[in-house]
Order: C-alpha cells, then sequence, then structure tokens
C-alpha cells in the first residue's frame, strides 16, 4: 500500500521509537482487512521495535487495530484504515506510542495527566468520526491519541465515518469530525488539544484569563491567527518591539481550504498544512501567542496612550497600537431551518462532509467557484447533486462550469431563492425554493444541503467603534490605518478587495508596518527638545529581508 519513497520517510520516523509498539489487529476475511492487514505488516517491517498480533478477544469495530506498548497503559484504536489525511495522525501515534515525547508545552502535559473523569470509573471514552477526505479531522484524532498515551483514565478510538456507514446513520453523524464522550455528544468541528481541554478543564479559562490580564503593555497586539495576523506578527517581530497576538485558531479560513495552488513559489499544498507553516514561523519569533481568545469589544486609547481589547474570556489586554486581523467566515443563508440542521445534514465543507453522504442526494447553494467546485466533488461520491444559484447565471470560472456541466448525477438551477431546510427533527429531509423567475415555490428531496455562498467579515464587535464599509468590511488607507489612531487592519475583514491568502499576508505585513512608524512617529521628542548631531553622511536606505 506505501510506495517506496513514503516508505523511506516512514522508516527514518519509526528510526525514534525508544520502546515497543504493539498492534493488535481485529480483522476479518473481508476486502477492507486484508488491505489493513497489507499496511500492517509493512508497519512491521520497517521497524524491528514494530510487532503485530490477532486479537484474542472480539471488538466492537472490525477491521480495527490498537496501539500500545508492554508496561504502559494505553487505550488508542483505529476504526478503519487511517490513509488520506488521517495517515499522519497514523504515524504521529506511532511514534508517541514508541516513547518519542510530543511538542506539547509542558503545563498543557501536566493538565492532561491531570484529568480524571466524572464517571465512577473515573474513565473519559472518547471516539471520534473522520472522514479520510476531511482536513479538519486529523488535529482531533491527533489530539485524543496523545492524550490516551499521556493519560491512562481516557480512551480513544478513531472511526472512519464512510466505512462504517450503519453506524453513522444510528448515530446520527452527519458532519466530521464529530466526538462522543462516553457515548454523549462531545463536540463536532476542528478542535485543539487547548480547547479540548478548555471543555473538559473548565477552570482553565479563568486561570487563562487572569494571567492575560495580568501581562504588561505591548508595542503591537494583533487580533486574530489567520495569514494577515501572522504576517504582521512576524513584521512586527522582526522591528524588535513587544509584540502579542491573541487567536481563536492559527489559520483561520485557510484551515478549511482543500487544494492551494496559487500561493505564489508553493506549487500545491493545503490549507492545514500551510496554516502550521504560518504557526511555526510565528513561533520562531519574540511573540507572546495567546490560543482560544476571541475579541469582544476594542476601547480607544485613553490618557495613558493605550489601545484596550477586552476579550470573551474575560481577560484585558493593552497596547500602544492593535493590529485588527479577524478575517472572516462562512456566510448562512439565514433561512428557517438552517440552524436546526446544522451539522444535521447542513454542512458548510464539502471536502470533510461529502463521504458521509455517499449514494444520498445533495444540493449546493451558491454558483461561484466555491459552489461549483463542491458541486463537482460532491458528484464522485453522493447519487446526486443540485446546484442551486440565486442569479440567473453561474458566476464560476468557466473551466469549472464545463466541467461541472460534463456530469451526468448533477442538475443545476438558476434564478432560485433557497427559502427553507426542511427536516424531520433529526436530519435534512429537503428543502424549499422560490423560482424569482415565475414566482413559483418547489420542493426538493434531500439528504444534505451543502452551503457554498460567500464570506462575512469577523466584525460585528467592531460597530460604533471604526468605521465599517455596508458590507460590514473595516475601512482602512493605504498604510492599514483605520478610523481610530492606533488601530490598524489587515486581511479579510477589510474593505481591501480580491481576498486571497497572498493578499491577506501582504495587507498584514503593510499594518505591521504602518503600526510600527505610527509608534515612531507619536514617541518622537517635542520639537523643542533637544536632538542629536545629524549624521555627516546620509544614512543608506532601508533594504527589506526576508
Amino acid at each position: 500500500m506505501l510506495d517506496s519513497d513514503l516508505k523511506t520517510q516512514l522508516q527514518a520516523y519509526l528510526q525514534k521509537l525508544t520502546r515497543p509498539v504493539v498492534i493488535t489487529a481485529a480483522l476479518d476475511d473481508g476486502e477492507t482487512s486484508q488491505e489493513l492487514r497489507a499496511l500492517l505488516i509493512e508497519l512491521t517491517r520497517l521497524s524491528t521495535l514494530v510487532t503485530l498480533r490477532e486479537a484474542r478477544e472480539p471488538v466492537d469495530r472490525v477491521p480495527s487495530f490498537a496501539l500500545g506498548t508492554p508496561g504502559e497503559d494505553i487505550s488508542l484504536r483505529f476504526a478503519g484504515i487511517p490513509m488520506g489525511h488521517e495517515f499522519t495522525s497514523l504515524v504521529l501515534a506511532l511514534l508517541q506510542v514508541g516513547g518519542h515525547p510530543s511538542k506539547l508545552a509542558q503545563d498543557v502535559i501536566e493538565q492532561i495527566r491531570a484529568l480524571d473523569g466524572a464517571a465512577s470509573d473515573g474513565v473519559l471514552s472518547f471516539e471520534t468520526y473522520f472522514s479520510l477526505s476531511c482536513q479538519n479531522c486529523p488535529d482531533v484524532v491527533q489530539a485524543f491519541n496523545l492524550m490516551a498515551v499521556l493519560n491512562p483514565r481516557i480512551k480513544h478510538v478513531a472511526i472512519d465515518g464512510a466505512l462504517f456507514q450503519e453506524e453513522v446513520e444510528t448515530r446520527q453523524v452527519m458532519s466530521v469530525p464529530t466526538i462522543f464522550l462516553n457515548g454523549e455528544t462531545f463536540g463536532a468541528g476542528r478542535m485543539s488539544v487547548e480547547e479540548i481541554l478548555a471543555k473538559l478543564d473548565t477552570g482553565a479559562i479563568a486561570r487563562d484569563a487572569a494571567k492575560i490580564s495580568a501581562k504588561d503593555a505591548f508595542d503591537v497586539l494583533i487580533v486574530g491567527g489567520g495569514p494577515a495576523g501572522a504576517a504582521a506578527a512576524i513584521y512586527a517581530a522582526r522591528k524588535g518591539i513587544r509584540t502579542g497576538i491573541a487567536v481563536e485558531r492559527f489559520g483561520g479560513q485557510v484551515m478549511d481550504t482543500m487544494a492551494i495552488e496559487n500561493f505564489v513559489s508553493v506549487p500545491e499544498t493545503d490549507g492545514p498544512k500551510l496554516a502550521a507553516a504560518m504557526e511555526r514561523h510565528v513561533r520562531d519569533y519574540d511573540v507572546d501567542i495567546m490560543p482560544l481568545q476571541r475579541a469582544e469589544r476594542l476601547i480607544p486609547a485613553g490618557a495613558d496612550g493605550l489601545v484596550e481589547v477586552k476579550l470573551a474570556s474575560g481577560a484585558s489586554l493593552k497596547s500602544k497600537t492593535v493590529i485588527l486581523a479577524t478575517g472572516a467566515r462562512w456566510r448562512q443563508m439565514n433561512v428557517p431551518g438552517e440552524q436546526d440542521y446544522r451539522n444535521k445534514g447542513v454542512a458548510y465543507c464539502p471536502h470533510c462532509d461529502g463521504p458521509l453522504f455517499k449514494g444520498k442526494r445533495v444540493a449546493v447553494i451558491g454558483g461561484g467557484n466555491s459552489g461549483v467546485e463542491a458541486a463537482i466533488d460532491l458528484a464522485g461520491i453522493v447519487a446526486h447533486v443540485t446546484l442551486i444559484e440565486f442569479d440567473a447565471k453561474l458566476r464560476a470560472d468557466e473551466v469549472l462550469q464545463r466541467k461541472l456541466r460534463s456530469l451526468a448525477n448533477v442538475d443545476v438551477i438558476v434564478s432560485a431563492q433557497t427559502s427553507a431546510v426542511l427536516g424531520d427533527g433529526q436530519k435534512v429531509t429537503g428543502l424549499t425554493y422560490l423560482d424569482r423567475t415565475t414566482q413559483a415555490t418547489h420542493t426538493l428531496d434531500l439528504d444534505g444541503v451543502f452551503v457554498q455562498i460567500g464570506l462575512l467579515p469577523n466584525t460585528e464587535w467592531l460597530k460604533g467603534t471604526v468605521e465599517l464599509s455596508a458590507r460590514g468590511e473595516i475601512v482602512i488607507d493605504e498604510r492599514g490605518q483605520t478610523s481610530l489612531p492606533g488601530v490598524f487592519a489587515a486581511g479579510d475583514a477589510t474593505t481591501v478587495p480580491y481576498k486571497q491568502i497572498v493578499i491577506a499576508m501582504s495587507e498584514g505585513s503593510k499594518a505591521a508596518l504602518g503600526a510600527f512608524d505610527h509608534l515612531i512617529r507619536t514617541s518622537a521628542p517635542a520639537a523643542d527638545a533637544p536632538t542629536a548631531p545629524k549624521a555627516v553622511a546620509p544614512a543608506p536606505a532601508e533594504v527589506e529581508t526576508v
């Protein structure tokens, strides 16, 4: 199953093992079990520390396999074949079970080890449903796997939802990742270790808020960790000024982007890889990173000359300048039933959730590039796709439209306004739409609705503080300056056109330089103050380094 290059890379990784890894497989005579057996045998051939044995006791899911090591109580299992995006999760699990240390901060590791279950036996039993095409799932799978390695009271099973379709139907899993704790729904969507701990350890938020509020004022405080925020943090830190960044999650919308093929100098990558690279780059500098922090209020500078940002956690930060890089989120239809059936058939990520609708009928709302690309991708998985566009024609690139028209299981409806999402109380059963030409109302029987109608800036919390456009975007000038002195902005939350990753990075860099220039000018000595002698020779022009 593994090509020679991948085997060579994996063999190099497995040299980092410091203790034996025992793979215990539950297999039958089915084709998928034989594929999994072949993969596991290949793993044993890449390291003498990896051994394979057949499960002696019956297990709930076949095919599946557990990873363990002698003398340690580790409950970590994969149900299915973790290839695709989950292959990295398998490699990391092998390394961590095999004794390779995690890169998590020591205080986070200790927080995991201190967790105890609320049940009488003190066990926290997690189940994560994923799909092999989901770029959001590996973060969640890897987080719970690591927690299972660090804490014997934590158990984790990662389940390929597409393989265990009957189970998915029974438990009404209609989006991935979906996580269950001790049989009850725990959460859905991407979650970092820190986010998981915040849900399990309710006192962590208050403790973190107190630490954050005690911080000294920054020279530059960036709000948001997408491409614009990351670039701003790097450019500010390179100036040698005190820099902080408050983020909900690094990457922002980039984390939900599958293929990136127009990022100059990088022919092809994907969102999670780029987001991870951005975070690593920021961490290379002296930047105070405050994760899981959402801004709620911006207070203009007072007599102390400091702008204040209040966070949802209750913490408060002050800074001489602030760069707003809060990005955007998926725009919603705002029709009856949409919120009721979110993650119950209403989805926003076709790459993540598409495999859960194999053989079913779905609709895609939106005829731009994102909508048409989603319809094309889904057509290879589901039984039928209906694309619904409000305008009288599709707005996607012609090359995408030609591909769409070539697919036999796709219908396109234009001049249509979705009016409601229908359901049976548990899941989506259809939608209604208005024909804008005839004014007639029609109903479609469906199992899923994928919404792809653009982005909405995350700026509601700024109303009444900085100038916003009619679309809710932050109005900025050529330096990234907002209407509020000392407050700059960059990226998809601003009025800058063409919402692209490379443009957001450029704007973030520019905003940091603008903030630095502001600091220089506002901290310059008064006109009558003594000044240093002028240099005899002119100073060389500033040269930007990258």
